[in-house]
């Protein structure tokens, strides 16, 4: 099978990495796979640095109609029997006209879980004979805004176990990022935006701080809420036991040495920062919001709060801080859980299953 995958995005955040996953996952199965990406971005590295054959086209959004003829020209030119659309920005809208225009069946990829205008969603998702959610609750949103049922999947993203042994040196890790020997370590990864909830989380740590003085949060990630949230650290007198870290491209290399996984979300697809945490053997904390709940097991790979509340996830947090064996607990059963159900290979073969069925309609 020879399949054409779309994704415009600029940063190799979680969607992107399952694009990376899913294409190196089919070419093990024998199939043909080609990246359209933008030059310069994330995954174009990424790619190359995997061997995955790369056209690189500029996109600037979704009114960018010049890219919507390049690709169509790239399609009718390279004829593969699907396109498979992965982001949002330009490759949903665009690429299905692409699509459409070369005369190409293609399934679309959505990743997030917020809502959408049905005029707007209708317009977007129109070409595509077959949209994949990556959980259950962005179906139901879909479904809302007038996706048919028919058309929707659910194929949740997957993660990579393997590099998550416990191989690292975490006494270099605390080393690096100045850890007291005897503190406890909670991490959290997320692009610094409101619906992932940093805020809460501080005024969490902020409270906790009087029974845990040597508590230690390092939060990953950037975003415009980036100096909003290094006041609020700073006026709730955190300065010493919060860091904020920034995009690390090595994290995969060191989770597995963080005590706890916070994810505050207020909404999410799924959760891949939060997958890989469990994958790594960490227990997670969050909010029960979106599909964090399908991402998390509460009180059996992590605990899920009510969104929003501050007391309930400093609470949270404290329990895992004084139960050590609970910690273990929740890691291990996180761990066989994302071997057994969100494994690379069963991604893949669901999504050569949609793609067989989109073919031989």
């Amino acid at each position: 099978m020879k399949i054409l995958h779309v994704e415009t995005g600029r940063h190799l955040y979680g969607g992107p990495q399952q694009v990376i996953y899913l294409i190196k996952a089919l070419r093990d199965m024998g199939h043909d796979n080609t990246l359209v990406c933008p030059p310069g971005s994330g995954i174009d590295s990424a790619a190359r640095e995997a061997a995955i054959p790369v056209r690189n086209l500029f996109c600037a959004g979704d009114l960018d109609l010049p890219f919507a003829y390049r690709l169509s020209q790239h399609i009718r030119e390279s004829r593969p029997d699907i396109v498979h659309c992965h982001s949002r920005r330009g490759a949903d809208i665009l690429g299905g006209l692409a699509a459409s225009f070369a005369d190409v069946p293609a399934v679309v990829s959505r990743r997030v879980d917020n809502t959408e205008m049905r005029l707007v969603a209708a317009l977007r998702y129109r070409p595509f004979r077959k949209v994949i959610a990556i959980s259950e609750a962005i179906a139901d949103v879909l479904r809302d805004r007038g996706v048919e049922n028919e058309r929707l999947v659910v194929i949740r993203s997957a993660v990579d176990v393997a590099p998550f042994e416990r191989s690292a040196d975490c006494a270099a890790f605390r080393q690096t990022f100045a850890i007291p020997e005897d503190a406890v370590v909670i991490a959290a990864a997320g692009q610094l935006i409101p619906r992932k909830g940093h805020c809460y989380l501080l005024q969490a740590i902020a409270n906790l701080r009087h029974n845990y003085p040597a508590l230690c949060l390092i939060i990953f990630g950037e975003g415009y809420l980036g100096n909003q949230l290094r006041a609020q650290a700073a006026s709730l007198g955190l300065d010493d036991a919060v860091q904020f870290a920034g995009f690390r491209d090595d994290l995969d290399s060191f989770v597995h040495c963080f005590d706890i996984f916070a994810h505050p979300a207020l909404a999410e697809g799924l959760g891949v920062a939060a997958l890989k945490a469990a994958a790594a053997g960490v227990p997670v904390v969050g909010f029960a919001a979106g599909g964090l709940v399908e991402a998390v097991v509460h009180n059996e790979t992590g605990l899920l709060v009510a969104p929003g509340d501050v007391n309930e996830l400093q609470d949270a947090i404290a329990m895992l801080i004084d139960e050590s064996e609970l910690r273990e607990r929740f890691g291990r059963a996180g761990r066989e859980r994302m071997q057994n159900e969100f494994s690379i290979a069963r991604m893949a073969t669901m999504h050569v299953d949609v793609y067989e069925a989109v073919i031989n309609a």
